[in-house]
This record gives C-alpha cells, structure tokens and sequence, in this order.
C-alpha cells in the first residue's frame, strides 16, 4: 500500500513519486537542469511556467517518451527505480499521460479503444457487456452522454470533448498518478469548467490518485484547488508554495522569478 486508510476516513499521505537530481535532453540539447520534486498519495501538484520552461519535457520524461534521454538523475515511483521502464511498462505500475495534443484516430470508436487500453494494462478478460456497463457507469460520473462511446477517438471533436476524452480514459485506466499537460489549452471559459469538474468528481472519487496538473495559467486553479503549485523557469523548480503562489503569477507574471536559483532536494 502506499498509503495508510486511519479512523474517520483520514488519509495518511505516503511518498509516490520521487525525482533527484533530473538531468533531460533531447537531441543533445538539456532542457531539464538537477530537477527535484516530490509528490505523495492523494495529493495535487500544479506546475506552471511560461512556454519552453521545460514543462511537457517534465510530462513526457515521466511517461518514457522515447525522444527525451535522462543523462543522470532518478525517478523512482512507489520507491522503484523507472528510469529504464518503458511507457506500457510505467502505465501498468499506475502513470497515466494526459496529451496537450490528443490525436484523432479514424474508425476507431472511443468504446473499443477504451477496452482495448484496459486489457493492454490490466489483463482482464471482461465480456463487452460487462465492458460496457463499467463505460457507461464511468461517463455517468463525468456527465458524458453514452453516445460518445460510438464516435471515433477524437475525430471531429471540440477541444473541449478531446480533453474530456482524456479524463474518461483516466477514470477507465484508474491510475494512480494522473498527469495532466495543460487540460485548459484552447478552451473557452464553458468548456474549462466542464473539464475541471470531471478532473474533480473523479478525485472526489478516487480520493488516494495524486495529480500532476501542467498549466500556464491560473485560470484552471479557480476550480481545481491544488495542495502545491511549482514555477517552471528554464527547466527548473524555481519556486514552490501554496494556491496563493498562483495567484501571485498572475498578478506578476514570470520575470520576477528569472535569475533564481533552482529548489534543491
């Protein structure tokens, strides 16, 4: 277990992700200089910066994108090494990689590609009754019409229903870390709120999943309260507080950061 259930429904917080000492690049190029962070059980961690912080490195690099090279550091989840794991390896351990960017798959309808990712994690030999009753029971939670199931995967979506896509295949895989990369890219105030309540009922839901939720702006923490936000400066933890760190970003933008030194172990 990675966390401990005590009296009256109170959640003992334990270490799930830990990152030492992170050196990244990509085509010979550090985009990651000494990153160290940690994220417990249950928790939500936003992280912000300006576009080429090193933040979708950051994502990828926790996932195992093959394009993006650890020269040294370590990433250890639930206390095990994963730097050498591949990405179907770290998502059977409970990583799961919201994209900025979903892409759109043609003739394959969001049901089967679903059942597909969960007995590509899972193992189960669910019957596509069985399959489906689950689906349906999920996009209940998220206020997802059931007729969604039989579009193809992104094709012809709102950017509002491909980032909702991206929550209903969390919910499905039930991870135990979610990152999340900018949910709030491209969408109007409506679509944000609908996309922020389903990231929330499926917390309220799943109370011990931790978060790590990518984001430029402070917009998405008005309805997504995080335990702990962190400022991505030049691919580097500059600064870690509170929601009110937030808040203070967005009064003062970025520049008042440049020049710090990193946050260390």
């Amino acid at each position: 277990m990675i966390l401990e259930i005590l009296g009256e429904g109170i959640i003992k917080m334990t270490e799930l992700l830990k990152i030492e000492n992170l050196y990244v690049k990509i085509d010979e190029k550090e985009i990651l200089h000494g990153l160290n962070l940690q994220i417990n059980s249950g928790e939500v961690h936003a992280v912000m910066g300006r576009n080429g912080s090193g933040k979708s490195t950051f994502s990828n690099t926790l996932m195992g994108h093959p394009a993006y090279k650890i020269s040294s550091g370590q990433i250890s989840f639930d206390k095990k090494a994963i730097n050498d794991l591949k990405p179907n390896d770290r998502a059977k351990l409970g990583l799961f990689l919201g994209f900025q960017y979903p892409l759109s798959i043609p003739g394959v309808t969001v049901a089967n590609f679903l059942r597909q990712a969960n007995k590509a994690l899972k193992g189960d030999s669910v019957s596509p009754r069985d399959f489906r009753k689950l689906l349906y029971e999920k996009m209940d939670d998220l206020e997802i019409e059931h007729a969604f199931a039989t579009r193809y995967v992104n094709d012809g979506f709102s950017g509002g229903e491909k980032k909702r896509m991206e929550i209903l295949q969390m919910a499905m895989l039930e991870p135990r870390l979610a990152i999340l990369d900018e949910p709030d890219s491209g969408l109007d105030i409506d679509s944000l709120k609908l996309v922020a309540e389903s990231i929330n009922k499926y917390k309220q839901k799943n109370p011990l999943v931790a978060i790590l939720l990518v984001t430029h702006y402070q917009r998405i923490l008005d309805y997504i309260k995080p335990d702990k936000v962190h400022v991505f400066i030049d691919g580097n933890i500059v600064e870690s507080g509170g929601p009110e760190l937030a808040l203070e970003l967005e009064k003062k933008g970025y520049d008042w950061l440049t020049g710090k030194e990193a946050i260390k172990a």
